[in-house]
């Protein structure tokens, strides 16, 4: 992860981190913010090397920036600066690092610790031990589909059964279903799911 990437303006729409033909575009909204940092890491273990790089323009509420050299997987976040006062319901905390609201995936887990928190566990005075290490990181997405090899159904609709489901209620109770996967996406599209759906067509 190089320390001299250039830096470009970038634009406050859509918000998230988007991929484009320039680059990435990192856009956060952030209302009484006074200085954004976007975090880029180098692997979602907690040992990973950071490098914070200053959100200077701002469009209204929010704070943009586009990275021409990044592409999609990078690994991100965000540390916010701004007033510490809990009682006007102001917590800016830039020891911690915050995770993107419009992130389409995370990597990493998190690991529960008194550094999780923005203070002190009990109470509300600012605690300022960096939580990067405990907390997974936000990841650029790419949202183009390789339709190469797909198919299109040729079922007409007449004849479809559209099956609206819970996704933990569906296989959290299988016991055909491996029990880590139980009540997961994983075990929603796993074999012994995909036969259970398969006896409804």
């Amino acid at each position: 992860m190089s320390k001299n990437l250039e830096i470009w303006r970038g634009e406050p729409y859509p918000l998230g981190a988007t991929l484009t033909d320039e680059g990435v575009n990192f856009a956060l909204c952030a209302e009484n913010a006074m200085a954004v940092e976007l975090c880029l890491f180098d692997s979602p273990e907690p040992t990973a090397t950071e490098l914070r790089i200053p959100v200077t323009d701002q469009t209204d509420q929010t704070w943009h920036v586009l990275l021409p050299e990044t592409g999609a997987g990078q690994l991100y976040g965000y540390r916010v600066h701004g007033v510490y006062e809990p009682a006007r319901g102001l917590r800016f905390n830039p020891s911690k690092l915050v995770l993107d609201p419009y992130a389409q995936a995370l990597a990493g887990q998190v690991t529960w610790a008194a550094e999780t928190f923005g203070y002190t566990f009990g109470h509300l005075v600012i605690d300022h031990r960096d939580n990067a290490w405990c907390l997974p990181k936000c990841v650029v997405v790419n949202p183009n589909f390789d339709w190469t090899h797909d198919e299109i159904q040729s079922a007409p609709l007449h004849t479809s059964i559209i099956y609206e489901m819970h996704v933990k209620g569906f296989s959290m109770l299988n016991p055909a279903v491996p029990a880590p996967l139980r009540g997961t996406y994983a075990g929603l599209g796993c074999q012994p799911s995909i036969d259970y759906s398969r006896v409804w067509v």
